[in-house]
């Protein structure tokens, strides 16, 4: 089409789209193995906090997915680049199965409250320790806010209602690096799914990137007009009844012709 900009690269979130848990999502093999013969640049976006790259990879190996793990770019990733970039020395709330991406990160007299999802670590001493340190000055990173997340067994509390407990206890604002939060985003292109998993009737082109998507977005020299993202809508903070199914997603996008 006259006018389009060449689509460079495709963002494909793990979680929900990919697999849930130890299950993959059907299709999404096939699709991902369909996606990789076009002239795009593929990278992999996730808020899993749960576990390291190390371990996440080799679950989706397990799956039969092909991917590496340098395609995957976690909230893990840019927390850790901020806590560098600020030469923080964090107070890590995460499991310790996502210990090993912050290593060689110093702990030791911690000044930073970082939080990602950690049921393990979610108990009042802990929490209280985190609220304390705020009030004494410690900046709040949120990995991520996420409500809730899906696992086999339904939905899961997520990261977000302890950072916003934490924030209305110390009366702060915490930093989010991680997907979903509209004021860290820019402009991108993103393609919508209705319920009954057909193409929707127009390509949603104001939705935002995230700041960690944009860091990703980077390593592939590219911008975000040219890119676009597959995931679960439920990422996003808006009021739309849609969501990213990723084999039908593939179909939309080679059928549109956007210069692949």
């Amino acid at each position: 089409m006259a006018g389009r900009r060449a689509l460079k690269a495709v963002l494909i979130d793990l979680s929900g789209t990919l697999h849930v848990e130890d299950t993959a999502v059907p299709g999404a093999q096939d699709a991902l193995h369909c996606l990789r013969q076009a002239s795009v640049s593929v990278k992999f976006v996730t808020n899993t906090t749960k576990e390291s790259k190390r371990n996440l990879l080799e679950r989706l190996q397990r799956l039969n997915f092909d991917l590496q793990e340098k395609e995957i770019f976690t909230s893990l990733s840019a927390a850790r680049s901020l806590l560098e970039q600020k030469q923080h020395r964090p107070l890590l709330l995460v499991e310790d199965s996502a210990l090993e991406d912050f290593t060689g990160i110093d702990t030791s007299h911690p000044n930073a409250v970082v939080v990602g999802l950690a049921p393990d670590h979610f108990n009042y001493q802990t929490l209280n320790r985190a609220f304390r340190m705020i009030l004494d000055g410690a900046p709040l990173i949120a990995i991520h806010k996420a409500r809730y997340y899906k696992r086999k067994d339904g939905l899961a509390l997520g990261p977000g209602p302890f950072v916003t407990g934490l924030e209305y206890a110390a009366e702060c604002k915490a930093t989010v690096v991680g997907k979903p939060e509209k004021t860290f985003f820019t402009q991108v292109n993103i393609l919508a799914f209705g319920a009954n998993n057909s193409p929707a009737s127009e390509t949603f082109s104001n939705f935002l990137f995230d700041f960690f998507s944009i860091q990703a977005l980077s390593e592939l020299g590219c911008s975000p007009s040219e890119a676009v993202m597959i995931g679960d809508v439920s990422m996003f903070k808006v009021s739309i009844s849609v969501q990213f199914v990723f084999a039908d997603y593939f179909q939309l996008v080679t059928s549109m012709q956007i210069s692949i």
